[in-house]
Order: C-alpha cells, then structure tokens, then sequence
C-alpha cells in the first residue's frame, strides 16, 4: 500500500536512431493553417429570469457590502468625536488645575 508505483520505462528511440545524414535540402512546404481548438465545455444560457436573479443577488450583495463599510465609517467617526471630547475635557481640568 505504501510502496511507490513507478511508472513504465520510456519506450522512445534514442535520439542518435533517429539521425539522418541526408544531403539534400529539404522540400519547401506551406505553413499549416492554425485553427483554434474547439472546447467541449458546455455554454452558459442565462434565461430572462436567471438574469433577474442574478441582478437581484448582485444588488444585494452591493448593498449589504455598502451597509458594512458605511457602519465601520460610522463607528470610527463616532470613536474620533468621543475621543476628541475627552482631550477637551482634559485639557480644561489640566488648564483649570494651573490657574489655581
């Protein structure tokens, strides 16, 4: 079960089989037509309604996304104004502490 399975040895010739030692040049041949591969995936038909759904969802998403990021923005204005208020506060006990 855990001994390794190695695959077949490679059958090909050796190269220096395959070496011609012919002279003559070789014929000259068109370049042959490229065509593009025909892919055997299947094709992806939307209906008017898988369509409606799919705006639909994506609406949605967009939505729910923009309510997050506006609620973050919210709750770090929130945290920067408290934040701020306290300095003030500090400051005028600070202040206040001096003038005495």
């Amino acid at each position: 079960m855990f001994t390794p399975k190695y695959p077949p040895q490679d059958t090909a010739p050796t190269p220096t089989a395959l070496a011609q030692t012919t002279t003559a040049p070789a014929p000259v041949t068109p370049a042959p037509v490229v065509v593009a591969p025909v892919s055997n995936r299947p094709t992806v038909q939307l209906t008017p309604g898988s369509a409606l759904a799919l705006a639909v969802g994506g609406g949605a998403v967009i939505l729910v996304v923009g309510a997050v990021l506006v609620s973050m923005l919210l709750a770090v204005a929130i945290t920067a104004a408290s934040v701020a208020v306290c300095a003030v506060v500090l400051r005028s006990i600070l202040n206040h502490e001096k003038g005495r």
